[in-house]
């Protein structure tokens, strides 16, 4: 009988806090904190992600191997120190609230840590004394690379890992072997690509680390006028891809703020408060950075291909997140395969942590899934029609139980209808993206749908694109991709057979005005460059899904849908049930299913009844 041995990887008090167990090197389950705080982002201990973890195989911390944390903090503080040193006397007041965290939490998270671990361990086994498993440190940029490689279908590639900044690190390069993992060349602190593009995301009034995907949205409205002004004083691009920053345009590395009054006077304006208008300018500023971004990733993936002679690209990090460069790389075939980590932030890094601990610590040898190993991202909570009946039979919600067959005919004819839906299947995906677990779905061909989601369900900006699904095998015949994009992580153009040409005066709109003419027979997911941001659908890993995608082209002849995040603005995509049932009660849903149950917004009670619902809902 094969010993179960389980490691435990855990990411927080950063960005996105998160947990992921795998059972002899298999990932079992990972899942991120604010997803049951329901707090954004959330950077706290992750108890809940960690307690979920232990749920999902009936075990408590006795039966864990090993703790493997995402990063080394003495190795941040390091960097902290040194960078503010090196910029004094400026920088005093930041200097002094970080360092007032840094004595009071962040220096000592190692005894931190095994606190939280010791009173999880009291409430899970009571009356018996904590043994806390060992407690290992990975690298920063090391757990984004293990968790690029070692699930990916390549049993050799080369890794390039990019975001805001590690412990030193801000753009590094792997070589992945088997069950091995070496470090090639690196970027240092403060010169960073992440950086760079928050800074514009900052400028443009979105917020650092969670705003840059509305930056990359906001791209296409804009004409890249300024990547002259960018190139010639804020980024130095070397042949190789390569970068050096000039550091007296930002105020990152010594400040509350991304940008100096030097950034202010080269672009001739003070950055856009948050919720005044987006104008021309900042989508000209947005287009401009993307345009440069796009050219550092290809560049740097050229000169990686060439240095190595290895045929397969893994990609993680913050910046692995802008499917545009993404679907670029994907067109400048550099590479004969591409595999991008679809928790490519700091939540990803604690599945990275522990794949770390399973193969650079315990050695143990690497099983290559063809797919990949990532289970199609639904590895976390489910639950069952039993438990949800009973939740809605408790608070007495209205609804219709369904078999398969009859719930996607059915559901067909609602999308049919240019109805939206909120769909809450199987198990909650890892990651930033909804993929057909926790979705809000709509048909692609109806002209009103973006406005209907972004306005009316998302509470969000108009100019956001929505993101089809479409079945695997008829991606080809919707855009001008040949490949799988599963996780949503590729953009590419609409098929020229489906897109429509704008006439002479449509040709010049600019800004937000572009989004009123249609630009193809499904314009509720194509961009106004006339590019989509792909999700793949196969049977295999979401059958539910997949079959109702193929109810939904058997009635109307389209394999595509609208699918976004089953959210509003603000808040985490939904996990439970209860989650779901409030978010489709305060928005302009019209129907809501959870797994086989099938509920009308027209015949629900008025949402002031249970606007006060706290009770917990059990996740065994």
């Amino acid at each position: 009988m094969t010993t179960k041995k389980y490691i435990l990887g855990i990411s927080c008090f950063y960005h996105d806090s998160a947990a992921a167990i795998l059972l002899n090197g298999e990932i079992i389950a990972a899942v991120q904190e604010e997803r049951f705080s329901r707090k954004k982002h959330d950077s706290s201990f992750p108890i809940n992600a960690i307690r979920y973890c232990l749920q999902s195989e009936r075990i408590d911390l006795r039966d864990i191997e090993k703790i493997v944390y995402y990063e080394k903090p003495l190795l941040t503080f390091e960097r902290l120190l040194e960078t503010y040193l090196g910029v004094a006397p400026r920088g005093g007041r930041s200097f002094i609230a970080a360092m007032q965290v840094w004595l009071k939490e962040k220096l000592f998270i190692k005894s931190q840590i095994k606190k939280q671990f010791q009173s999880l361990q009291k409430q899970l086994v009571p009356g018996i004394k904590p043994n806390i498993p060992t407690l290992l440190f990975s690298e920063h940029h090391q757990s984004h690379a293990a968790a690029a490689f070692y699930p990916s279908p390549f049993e050799e590639a080369v890794v390039l890992c990019m975001d805001g900044v590690g412990e030193w690190a801000t753009t590094s390069t792997w070589i992945g072997k088997k069950n091995k993992l070496r470090p090639f060349w690196e970027i240092s602190f403060p010169h960073s690509l992440g950086l760079l593009y928050s800074a514009f995301t900052y400028f443009c009034g979105f917020k650092v680390n969670s705003g840059e995907y509305k930056l990359m949205g906001l791209a296409p409205y804009g004409r890249p006028k300024y990547v002259k002004e960018i190139k010639n004083h804020l980024i130095d691009i070397k042949d190789d891809g390569t970068f050096k920053l000039d550091i007296s345009y930002f105020k990152y590395h010594r400040g509350f703020q991304m940008t100096s009054r030097k950034f202010n006077k080269l672009f001739g304006a003070k950055p856009r408060k948050p919720e005044t208008e987006l104008t021309q300018f900042h989508m000209d500023l947005a287009a401009s950075i993307q345009l440069v971004t796009e050219e550092i990733v290809i560049k740097l993936a050229k000169s990686l291909r060439l240095e190595t002679g290895i045929k397969n690209l893994c990609l993680a990090g913050g910046v692995s997140l802008n499917c545009v460069a993404n679907g670029k790389l994907l067109q400048e075939k550099i590479f004969d395969d591409i595999w991008i980590q679809p928790a490519s932030g700091d939540a990803g890094s604690s599945l990275g942590a522990a794949l770390i601990g399973w193969y650079e610590d315990l050695k143990n040898p690497r099983e290559i899934n063809p797919n990949d190993s990532m289970k199609g991202t639904y590895l976390g909570c489910n639950f069952s029609n039993h438990e949800i009946i009973n939740y809605l039979n408790k608070i007495h919600a209205p609804f219709q139980t369904l078999e398969d067959h009859d719930l996607f005919e059915k559901l067909s004819h609602i999308l049919n209808e240019g109805k939206i839906i909120g769909w809450f299947n199987g198990a909650m995906e890892f990651g930033p993206r909804a993929l057909g677990g926790r979705s809000i779905i709509g048909d692609p061909r109806n002209i009103e749908m973006q406005s209907l989601m972004n306005l009316k369900i998302k509470n969000r900006e108009s100019f956001r694109p929505l993101a089809p699904s479409v079945l695997e095998k008829d991606v080809s015949n919707q855009f001008e991709m040949e490949n799988k994009s599963p996780y949503m992580l590729l953009v590419a153009s609409v098929k020229k057979e489906l897109c429509k040409e704008m006439n002479d005066n449509q040709q010049e709109l600019f800004g937000i005005e572009k989004l009123k003419p249609p630009r193809s027979t499904l314009p509720a997911i194509t961009h106004v460059d006339y590019s989509a941001r792909i999700q793949t659908v196969n049977e295999e890993t979401n059958p539910r899904y997949y079959k109702l995608i193929s109810a939904f082209k058997e009635k109307t002849g389209c394999p595509t849908i609208v699918n976004t995040s089953f959210n509003v603005r603000g808040e985490p995509i939904v996990c439970t049930p209860q989650d779901a049932y409030r978010c489709f009660m305060r928005t302009e849903m019209d129907v809501l299913v959870l797994q086989n149950q099938i509920l009308l917004k027209s015949e629900q009670p008025k949402m002031e009844k249970y606007e006060s619902w706290e009770e917990e809902f059990d996740l065994d």
